[in-house]
């Protein structure tokens, strides 16, 4: 089937396969490997992305389901820049091996786009479907909450 995406700001017309996961998509055909493939089961939210500014777990969205889209990926996140969200995930160690961190930034960019102003267990909720196994997520809370309100997170 074919297939026309706007990924990170630059528009894809393939073909691809009618099972073809979206994840697999954006890293073997549109070069985001940044987004990485954590269980492909949905469990994890490691591959989480925003489809038409809505974060989805690509892993359980077809690539045809995204036809026309508008994907944005932790690449595309911030233009000639770190993105504020990404900044506060340094400057608090949010942190460890990493697996996790693209799809919490995105989950994160979600949550802020809708909430500027989110309290800490509405932060803890709104990343509820995304799993980290290094840092008990008291930093990444920390650094949603830190990036909170930016103009720049809101825009």
């Amino acid at each position: 089937m074919k297939i026309t995406v706007n990924v990170d700001g630059v528009r894809y017309e393939d073909d691809v396969e009618p099972r073809l996961l979206l994840v697999h998509y954006l890293r073997e055909q549109a070069g985001r490997t940044g987004t990485p493939i954590g269980c492909d089961t949905s469990n994890c939210g490691a591959c989480t992305v925003l489809m038409n500014g809505v974060s989805v777990k690509s892993c359980s969205v077809l690539a045809v389901q995204a036809d026309g889209a508008e994907i944005t990926t932790i690449q595309g996140l911030a233009d000639g820049g770190l993105h504020p969200l990404q900044r506060a995930f340094h400057t608090e160690h949010a942190l460890q091996c990493g697996y996790c961190t693209p799809g919490m930034i995105i989950a994160a960019a979600d949550l802020l786009r809708d909430n500027p102003h989110p309290t800490e267990e509405e932060v803890r909720d709104g990343l509820e479907g995304n799993l980290c196994r290094c840092t008990g997520y008291q930093n990444i809370v920390r650094a949603v909450l830190k990036a909170a309100g930016s103009a720049e997170v809101t825009a």
